[in-house]
């Protein structure tokens, strides 16, 4: 729980890495284990400083792979934990990413996007990250991705990134990018007392009655007590009954996988979000996300000087994707315009939703720097005539 000393409420001049690294300790955060990359470093660096000063506990590890388990083992001893990483370190990380989805571990990454492949542009942009987020682990699984615009919502989000995990058991992601990682901006931390905390749900029952550590409740999310409290528990990234128990057949492994899908899919309404800009009546939507989102802001605006009614669609939740409101939208409008600091990757969800109701018109860039606004411009233009 975050105490109000911990919070540096107020209003304050911070990149888009501090503003994270605030949020975390904000949402209650007390550990974080990682390893220097850019361009998410400053991350590590605020939460080194900081979390010493809070009784927090900080751990320069020797990789991302260790970085991955040692927040997972962090949240099985009861304290709320985070890593950051970009690029290669997010691909190592996804092998125990895909450990704290079947183990059911609360914990926030979060991943400052630069161009690849391999090492690529290390100290510059691109949103090439956003489908191994979703498909990364192997294993079929959802996920939780958020992804913020500004520094205000790197504080924003990453605080709601640990009350969804805590709330539905399972490591949640911030995809940023270098540009919002490092964009300094105004950022308004409320005082603690204005900020809602969701910690996960403990046991109701005593440690001597049967607790079975991997037992739903009626929204399919188990109650979590932590290592060390009594309770008997057993925690494997095998195949598992409700004991934690492995159990390797196809039966075991359809119970099991279809909850830990549906547990996201069935609330995915209180998951996703979105902000929209003047879509009612709109010919045309831009469906952006990240800093792609504020460089379309030009774009649009030149559009509808022009007399094109044109709106915007941001998606704050890029993972469990806003299916509905993409299709009912699809089902008014000319087409989509997606504007993205990759070669085509959230497109193909807008155009699956789409469903050939309107076209979608991807404008890609392989990253290193934004969107000229009048490729998105034009576009807008190709799309509306």
């Amino acid at each position: 729980m975050s105490r109000a000393s911990d919070v540096l409420s107020g209003e304050h001049f911070i990149n888009g890495n501090t503003a994270s690294a605030e949020g975390a300790i904000a949402a209650g955060c007390r550990f974080f284990a990682g390893y220097p990359i850019t361009p998410s470093t400053e991350v590590a660096e605020r939460m080194s400083r900081r979390l010493p000063q809070i009784g927090g506990t900080f751990i320069q590890m020797e990789d991302e792979l260790a970085s991955m388990c040692a927040i997972l083992g962090a949240s099985w001893g009861g304290v709320k934990s985070m890593t950051a990483t970009s690029g290669p370190g997010f691909s190592l990380m996804m092998e125990n990413f895909g450990l704290g989805v079947m183990t059911e571990t609360p914990s926030v990454i979060v991943n400052v996007m630069r161009g690849g492949p391999s090492t690529g542009l290390p100290t510059l942009a691109a949103q090439a990250d956003v489908m191994q987020a979703r498909w990364g682990t192997h294993g079929s699984c959802d996920v939780i991705a958020l992804a913020p615009s500004s520094p205000q919502e790197m504080f924003d989000f990453t605080l709601r990134a640990f009350n969804l995990s805590e709330r539905y058991r399972l490591p949640v992601m911030v995809l940023s990018d270098e540009i919002v990682g490092h964009m300094t901006e105004k950022v308004v931390i409320p005082p603690a007392e204005g900020i809602e905390l969701f910690d996960r749900r403990k046991p109701s029952e005593p440690p001597s009655e049967g607790y079975l550590p991997f037992e739903p409740g009626p929204d399919l999310v188990p109650p979590m007590a932590n290592a060390g409290e009594g309770y008997h528990m057993h925690v494997t990234g095998l195949t598992h009954d409700e004991r934690g128990y492995p159990i390797i057949t196809a039966a075991a492994q359809t119970k099991l996988v279809r909850r830990l899908c549906e547990k996201i899919r069935q609330n995915s309404r209180d998951i996703i979000a979105c902000t929209e800009m003047e879509t009612d009546g709109a010919e045309v939507v831009v469906v952006s996300y990240g800093i792609s989102a504020r460089t379309s802001w030009k774009a649009i605006r030149a559009a509808q000087r022009g007399g094109v009614k044109v709106g915007q669609l941001k998606l704050d939740t890029l993972w469990p994707f806003p299916e509905e409101r993409v299709r009912a939208l699809a089902g008014k409008v000319r087409g989509f315009v997606v504007p993205e600091l990759n070669m085509g990757q959230m497109v193909y969800e807008v155009e699956r939703c789409a469903a050939g109701q309107c076209r979608t018109r991807l404008v890609p860039h392989p990253g290193g720097e934004t969107h000229d606004p009048a490729d998105i411009l034009a576009a807008i233009r190709e799309v509306a005539a």
